[in-house]
């Protein structure tokens, strides 16, 4: 499980935990050594941009769950983002095939499209956002995301690997709801790349335990979102509100629909997401007390 320490790898590391499986947990974060500290599974401290180290820690494993990744293209320079999130992603593809690994999940991202960090203006082609949305990604992050997915292709292609790529709406856990969230529940002018789409670190967590069960052969990719949108606003009438007819509107599951359709998740997957801001913020997008 690369990435153990992050908001994501958190989540899933507890989740994989109690749903029984026996986890190694691998960051950049140096290991805790002091008696009475707990943490979920088992850990190891490695860079895997570095081969041998990555063909050191999936060594005997069944599954590989990649969630470490540079998150976003604007805190490190565009090379060390593309360098860092190809080539980690690169040398556990590579150890996984080499050892004959059953499963490999892949966390990819919702910016793959190029809807996040654009240099030229984006807008999607229709909403909600499915699989079958061409891509057409601009920065180093989203490209990076891209190749990843590529490399699964390529993967399967050549070994009895079976893959599976998440793309995860922006995830939020309940330290960072308000923040995040708070101005979009409260005023949904406050627009985003993703059209108020989110989805909580444990739906995602519960997402990443179906894949790593899952017997699907081949790749298959699936987006992962909440079930309504942040504030619960009409998602049509915000569409054209905001957006005019730019944007092609297709079938909602229901009035206050997320920007990200979910619905090869639900079919393919069995996932259907259980949590929302209402169970963090109130109508303000104020954090609930008690």
């Amino acid at each position: 499980m690369s990435g153990s320490r992050g908001k994501v790898g958190r989540a899933a590391v507890r989740a994989l935990v109690d749903a029984g499986h026996d986890v190694l947990g691998v960051d950049l974060v140096r290991p805790v050594f002091d008696a009475g500290v707990v943490v979920p599974g088992r850990y190891q401290m490695a860079d895997l941009t570095d081969a041998g180290s990555a063909y050191s820690v999936v060594a005997g494993a069944d599954a590989v769950v990649h969630t470490a990744a540079i998150p976003q293209p604007t805190g490190n320079p565009p090379h060390v983002v593309f360098q860092t999130n190809l080539m980690s992603t690169f040398n556990l593809v590579e150890a996984a095939v080499r050892f004959g690994l059953r499963r490999f999940v892949n966390v990819s991202s919702e910016s793959i499209v190029g809807n996040f960090f654009p240099e030229r203006p984006f807008l999607p082609d229709y909403l909600p956002m499915d699989e079958q949305h061409p891509l057409r990604p601009q920065d180093p992050y989203a490209l990076s995301k891209s190749f990843g997915e590529q490399l699964m292709d390529a993967a399967v292609r050549r070994s009895d690997l079976r893959a599976i790529s998440i793309r995860p709406s922006t995830v939020h856990n309940e330290d960072n709801y308000e923040s995040n969230l708070g101005k979009q529940v409260r005023d949904p002018s406050n627009l985003s790349a993703n059209f108020w789409s989110y989805i909580d670190a444990d739906d995602l967590a519960d997402a990443l335990v179906l894949a790593v069960e899952s017997d699907l052969p081949g790749h298959e990719v699936f987006y992962i979102a909440a079930a309504d949108n942040a504030g619960g606003h009409d998602f049509a009438e915000m569409l054209h509100r905001y957006y005019g007819d730019q944007i092609e509107l297709g079938p909602l599951d229901r009035p206050d629909a997320s920007g990200i359709s979910t619905e090869k998740a639900r079919r393919m997957l069995g996932w259907t997401a259980k949590r929302s801001w209402r169970d963090h913020l109130d109508t303000e997008g104020r954090a609930l007390r008690g």
